[in-house]
């Protein structure tokens, strides 16, 4: 089982890398990834009071996988952006790779999102609510070894979180 201490900080070339689709055969090991993802989520939440999504990659396992649990747990296998709204927002986004920090970010309102469940099972996701939106889009971009950094607004935008 993986903790917070196996969590990819900001600065590991992992991060930067992108994954490999999961394949069919490697269905037996996602439930043992997604355990391994609630449950450093989980330590995260504990920690630092925050945390809706984690992606695979953050936990050094190169695979476009992305467990959400913001409502209720959600795996979300070999996940592709269909659409994107041209509406976009910017929010202070955080990251579970750097939890201190925040980084302003533009985002888009809405987007469609296809992908495979933990059955293999394909699904179209049409998300509407702006706080998934982001957040899809977040975990999204880890696959593709983009971080939030990367994406910022500009050279100010950057700042520390509040300690809680």
């Amino acid at each position: 089982m993986k903790h917070l201490a196996d969590l990819l900080l900001l600065g590991d070339p992992r991060l930067y890398q992108t994954c490999e689709p999961v394949q069919e055969a490697e269905l037996p090991l996602v439930r043992e990834w997604v355990a391994d993802l609630h449950n450093v989520m989980e330590e995260i939440r504990a920690k630092y009071q925050f945390g809706r999504g984690i992606a695979a990659p953050q936990l050094g396992i190169m695979k476009r996988l992305v467990y959400l649990n913001v409502t209720h747990p959600q795996i979300i296998i070999n996940p592709e952006l269909v659409m994107v709204s041209d509406d976009t927002d910017e929010l202070w986004d955080d990251c579970m790779s750097f939890p201190n920090l925040l980084v302003r970010v533009r985002r888009h309102r809405s987007l469609t999102l296809s992908y495979r469940d933990e059955h293999w099972q394909t699904h179209t996701w049409n998300v509407t609510d702006w706080g998934v939106s982001e957040l899809i889009q977040h975990e999204y971009d880890h696959l593709n070894g983009v971080l939030c950094t990367m994406r910022a607004i500009d050279d100010r935008s950057f700042q520390w979180r509040p300690t809680p």
